[in-house]
């Protein structure tokens, strides 16, 4: 293939069946997510690339090294979405929704991007799916979110997840925190990887964030956030948690537990798969309470998770789960009689709008080539039309299971399908 037709290395292509997956995925999320309440919204997949740069913060990695920038025309500097939640809560501030009824709550679905080094699960270009309740800082959205998303989880057939929850308090409490967290790293410096020092100036929270297992191992010893939240935080955390007792769900406390991005506060969550490894997280969120005023809207509470499609459906994939079962072909209509071509493919159509799966040679197949085509796709029923049963007005209908088959006329050839395979019937 030339190269200038091939796909930039770490896109990902969803074809057949894959395709089908990916969409019973974000159906199933929809259905979930609107019985709740959440209405679908829409982001632009371009932005001023300052929207990211103030609400992520500088020195994020996905500012700092994973966004795709460019300028247009007219000279404005734009960038590919990272993610959906500060385009969400942009919208939510241009177009008025604080007038409507509180918390907002929004579902999206989309391709996001992101430079990194492609992994296992892990693409430049990825199929994101999130949702945001905005205007409520009650606990109970927070989780409400958890909920629905762990919901959605069972509901696609995964099993062995694993739920991390943490508090990260408000911004006031970390001032004298980052001051003891700093000492901490100054204290191990030497034996830090270089990220966690280039960190450890920029946003100090994130050297918890480390991969490196000698740097993990290290911050495993630090002062944790949850020791310096403030008691409103506290109480708001320990409501989260009642909420989700009541409701029979199982997590585990995790104190390292920090969001990658600088306008989250308070709840943190992540959920794994532990089998997928390093890109085991599968789906994470948190509440953001500063984003609306980091973007210059008035201060808005938020909360909120994103999950990448790609990873979630590897996970599905090693435990041997579809969330797209093969839809299966309910007729397949066999023709040889050249003249019988047209008719036999009207009825087709006509077969379809009752409701009916049908396909047809298109490829120009002999009489056994079309019987193997339709074995092949696992057609419960053949239509068969040659030079005889054309001549008669009919076709036979053969059932592939058992062999049996009959003569029908033409005339009564889809009502016929349809009482067979459905039990419809005219008189019903």
């Amino acid at each position: 293939m030339s190269e200038g037709l091939q796909a930039p290395r770490g896109t990902l292509d969803w074809l057949p069946p894959r395709s089908a997956a990916r969409r019973a995925m974000i159906d199933r999320f929809r259905e979930i997510f609107e019985r709740a309440g959440y209405g679908e919204a829409m982001t632009p997949v371009f932005e001023d690339t300052s929207l990211f740069a103030r609400t992520a913060g500088e020195s994020s990695e996905v500012v700092g090294k994973e966004m795709y920038v460019f300028e247009d025309q007219g000279g404005r500097s734009l960038a590919l979405r990272p993610e959906f939640t500060a385009a969400m809560v942009r919208a939510y501030l241009e177009h008025g929704l604080s007038r409507e009824p509180l918390p907002v709550r929004l579902w999206s679905a989309g391709s996001c991007y992101r430079y990194a080094a492609v992994q296992r699960g892990r693409y430049r270009e990825f199929t994101q799916v999130n949702a945001e309740a905005i205007g409520s800082d009650d606990p109970a959205v927070d989780a409400e979110l958890i909920a629905l998303q762990l919901e959605w989880f069972t509901s696609l057939g995964l099993a062995g997840l694993e739920l991390r929850l943490n508090t990260i308090g408000d911004p006031t409490d970390r001032g004298p925190y980052l001051e003891r967290l700093r000492a901490y790293l100054d204290a191990h410096l030497d034996d830090l990887d270089g990220e966690v020092r280039r960190q450890r100036d920029l946003n100090p929270l994130r050297a918890f964030d480390t991969k490196v297992p000698t740097s993990a191992a290290i911050m495993a010893g630090a002062p944790k956030i949850t020791d310096h939240v403030s008691l409103a935080a506290a109480e708001h955390f320990a409501t989260v948690r009642a909420f989700l007792d009541a409701r029979g769900i199982e997590y585990t406390l995790d104190p390292t537990l920090v969001r990658g991005l600088d306008y989250y506060s308070r709840t943190t969550w992540e959920v794994s798969w532990p089998a997928l490894g390093a890109q085991s997280g599968i789906g994470g969120g948190g509440r953001y309470d500063g984003l609306a005023a980091a973007i210059g809207g008035a201060p808005t509470p938020g909360v909120g998770f994103a999950c990448g499609v790609e990873r979630v459906l590897l996970a599905l994939e090693e435990q041997g789960r579809s969330p797209a079962p093969a839809t299966p072909t309910d007729v397949f209509f066999a023709v040889v009689a050249g003249a019988a071509r047209p008719r036999l493919h009207a009825l087709m159509d006509e077969a379809r709008r009752a409701g009916l799966t049908c396909e047809a040679d298109l490829a120009g197949r002999g009489f056994k080539g079309q019987l193997k085509q339709a074995s092949r796709i696992g057609a419960a029923w053949t239509v068969l039309c040659g030079d005889d049963e054309w001549a008669r007005g009919s076709s036979l209908v053969r059932d592939m299971t058992t062999g049996e088959q009959s003569e029908v006329p033409l005339d009564l050839l889809v009502g016929h399908l349809r009482a067979t395979i459905t039990g419809w019937t005219d008189a019903a």
